[in-house]
């Protein structure tokens, strides 16, 4: 199910183990029994049509002046375009609100693993290993140096009379006089 409400985007702050979105609700809530029923809960939340963000909704709260609306979203965890929202940040937005398939538990979780008492290591098997990361690495500097081939050849060019490009030397042979 999802919930669309009409909000003001009142801040959002970022510290090194997570980022806060708060909103006040400017309109009414049609679903209010169903809104107080996800706090606690992993939810995703788009603002205004941008890509959702996976986030635990924190707080509900409830005064005589407004209701405030606060989510948790950890960065870097796939949530890479949370950037993108702090340009909505101070104005009036359509938020809306729908339940996640994650648990909170696998929110709050970085690598799921078991340490040993001998000191090895038990990890999920569908996590990215050290040798697929640096095979990857790996493949990213065979571009580079790809890219550095291209770049030389490029700086040796010679226009079709035989003439060498302006800014670019004249190929010396052993048997030229140098002074």
């Amino acid at each position: 199910m999802e919930i669309k409400l009409s909000t003001h985007f009142n801040k959002m702050t970022r510290d090194s183990k997570k980022e806060l979105l708060q909103f006040y609700v400017t309109g009414s809530i049609d679903n209010e029994v169903e809104l107080n029923g996800l706090v606690g809960e992993v939810v995703e939340i788009s603002v205004q049509g941008l890509e959702s963000l996976t986030a635990e909704f924190k707080k509900n709260s409830k005064d005589a002046k407004r209701t405030v609306l606060e989510f948790v979203v950890n960065p870097g965890k796939s949530n890479k375009h949370s950037f993108e929202y702090f340009s909505f940040t101070g104005q009036a937005v359509a938020l809306s609100i729908t339940q996640s398939d994650m648990d909170i538990e696998e929110f709050r979780e970085g690598l799921k693993g078991k340490i040993h008492a001998d000191g090895t290591v038990e990890v999920d098997e569908n996590q990215t290993t050290i040798e697929e990361y640096i095979d990857e690495d790996v493949e990213d500097d065979d571009d580079d140096e790809q890219q550095k081939e291209e770049k030389q050849a490029e700086d040796e060019q010679v226009d079709g009379e035989g003439q060498h490009l302006p800014f670019s030397d004249p190929p010396v042979d052993d048997d030229d006089e140098l002074f």
